[in-house]
């Protein structure tokens, strides 16, 4: 999922992530194609280049190198409310078929069977970004037809970057559809573990392995604590 989301990345994208696997395919992708990208951390952190995996958004290591450091309201406002953010990563407990996110609450919001941690600044990224990339590792229960709460709106949502397959937005009804597998997985495979009937796009599209340099990178360089791999 980290190599596949850092092949997402163009050069010069800005790009507003968080920490977890996301964090790790930016470094990726500025480490192989995308030299000139920007990497913008909610906790104020703008044009950072951490040499290490940072545990959290307000480890030290974003601010060594940083082009700016600023309060957490210029990020929102002067960045992402201004249009100025590419790409946005963002993932969730639930994700459904219309690309809806929830980090709030499993079952009914007031007497929930799990509070969750709430949206963070999830829900501005989800409007304002240009593009919107989901990553989550596919399971029926993190993939219902519908979320419990919708924490994040799913209509920038242009690729969700699962561990067995890829889906993106039908361009007509929202509605996401399988349109790539990885290597050895089924349709049926990808259908088990979503919690609505599945279409697929004519003609799926085929995700290439990771190349020896990505995983050397990843392994040795990037990730050698294995925090995010295995």
């Amino acid at each position: 999922m980290a190599v596949q989301a850092a092949r997402e990345i163009k050069d010069g994208d800005v790009v507003f992530v968080g920490i977890g696997l996301p964090n790790l395919a930016c470094n990726l992708a500025r480490a192989t194609h995308a030299p000139n990208m920007t990497l913008i951390y909610e906790s104020g952190a703008v044009g950072a280049v951490p040499e290490r995996v940072p545990p959290s958004i307000g480890d030290p290591a974003l601010v060594t190198g940083s082009l700016m450091v600023c309060s957490m309201s210029d990020v929102f406002q002067c960045f992402l409310q201004n249009g100025k953010i590419q790409v946005g990563f963002l993932g969730g407990a639930q994700v459904d078929r219309w690309g809806n996110i929830n980090t709030t609450a499993i079952g009914p919001y007031s007497a929930p069977t799990v509070r969750l941690p709430g949206s963070g600044g999830a829900s501005e990224i989800a409007l304002h970004a240009r593009r919107v990339l989901i990553v989550s590792k596919l399971d029926k229960r993190a993939f219902p037809e519908k979320v419990d709460f919708i924490t994040s709106s799913g209509k920038r949502v242009k690729k969700v970057i699962t561990n067995m397959a890829i889906l993106e937005p039908d361009e007509n009804t929202g509605e996401l559809l399988l349109t790539a597998l990885y290597p050895g997985i089924s349709f049926a495979q990808v259908q088990e573990n979503v919690g609505w009937k599945l279409s697929a796009q004519p003609s799926l599209g085929k995700i290439d392995l990771p190349t020896p340099q990505e995983l050397s990178l990843l392994r040795e360089k990037l990730d050698p604590q294995r925090l995010h791999i295995k």
